[in-house]
């Protein structure tokens, strides 16, 4: 339902305007539960595509967890053929959720939880509860079940935000 809505605004929009429509995927790193998000991006209107989490079992080896979540954000991929993705910044080893999105050729653009929780919720520490209402007011479609589902929207919102300024940074380099 939501692909027909988001086709049926960007043909009217692309009769009118010369904005792209952009697909963009976020993703919130964890090893027990990686939460996932799609939007859309039109000008500045900003449209709930899907969500979700991958879990994984305290009880399985880490190589069995990160193989598990490998084949989920596959599936994502290949589900919703998103065009972008951007990956909450995490401090404790290097994030293998970006293996994923670069490997199907994505740019993947990485924020740090702060700046995610200043673009959402208007400052840098805000609570999870704050993540989660902000996003329903951003996307009121959105229908996220887990904490982590609705952190990837703030991600994905986040780069809907922030990519403009990382493009034109892309043009002048």
């Amino acid at each position: 339902m939501a692909d027909a809505l988001t086709r049926t605004i960007a043909a009217e929009y692309e009769d009118g305007m010369s904005a792209p429509l952009i697909r963009i995927l976020g993703i919130d790193p964890g090893l027990r539960r990686t939460g996932w998000g799609v939007v859309d991006v039109l000008g500045n209107r900003l449209m709930f595509v899907a969500c979700g989490s991958i879990d994984t079992r305290d009880q399985e080896d880490v190589a069995d967890r990160l193989v598990a979540i490998h084949r989920g954000l596959a599936q994502v991929l290949a589900d919703h053929r998103p065009q972008e993705a951007a990956v909450e910044a995490t401090f404790v080893n290097k994030n293998p959720s970006l293996l994923v999105p670069a490997q199907g050729g994505l740019r993947v653009s990485e924020y740090a939880p702060n700046l995610i929780k200043k673009t959402i919720v208007g400052a840098g520490h805000g609570e999870k509860a704050q993540i989660r209402m902000m996003i329903g007011v951003l996307l009121p479609k959105a229908t996220p079940q887990t904490e982590d589902a609705a952190d990837a929207l703030a991600i994905a919102v986040t780069h809907a935000h922030h990519r403009q300024s990382l493009v034109l940074r892309a043009a002048v380099s």
